[in-house]
């Protein structure tokens, strides 16, 4: 049931004006008029909510709305919590790069990696080095052979204008309960 579709009290407008009820625990009450299911509803101090306006009659249950709108919200707030949001984490290195410096790059994309995240390598080139793509190759091919055991390349080295980029993705949890 959409929440935003959902019928309750006065709103519920059936042809024919029968419905069939149910009760707060599910037990079918029976067909019956929806002024009649609304009187009872009332007299119970709950609401009366379409749950199926398709079925042929349409089926209202007696509940407290606002108890049930409050457990839906829960639930999908607890759904929202366990999703786990993948994004593109960016390591730039340059064509020269010392060891030093490619080490500590290198340790940026794992802890990137170990967070779930994609990382995307870039070797940015400029003025001449642009003649010399082989050597971007050759860093990313670095890169790629000392996260073998960790990463799957998604996307290999492909020179885009300026820049050669290559995308790495996390492999599939398969490690015994690290953390």
């Amino acid at each position: 049931m959409a929440k935003e579709i959902a019928r309750i009290n006065e709103e519920i407008r059936v042809r024919g004006g029968e419905i069939r009820v149910t009760d707060v625990e599910g037990q079918t009450l029976g067909i019956m008029q929806v002024r009649d299911a609304l009187h009872m509803a009332m007299e119970q101090h709950l609401d009366l909510v379409e749950i199926a306006p398709k079925a042929k009659p349409p089926v209202c249950r007696i509940m407290d709305f606002g108890k049930y709108r409050y457990e839906q919200q829960k639930r999908e707030k607890e759904a929202r919590k366990k999703q786990k949001v993948i994004s593109i984490k960016e390591v730039k290195l340059r064509p020269n790069i010392e060891q030093h410096d490619f080490d500590v790059k290198l340790k940026n994309a794992v802890r990137f990696l170990e967070e779930g995240n994609k990382v995307k390598v870039t070797i940015m080139f400029r003025g001449r080095e642009l003649s010399h793509p082989e050597l971007g190759r050759e860093i990313l091919g670095r890169v790629a052979e000392q996260l073998k055991d960790s990463v799957s390349i998604e996307r290999d080295a492909k020179l885009e204008g300026k820049n050669m980029i290559m995308i790495l993705a996390p492999k599939a949890p398969s490690k015994g309960g690290k953390q």
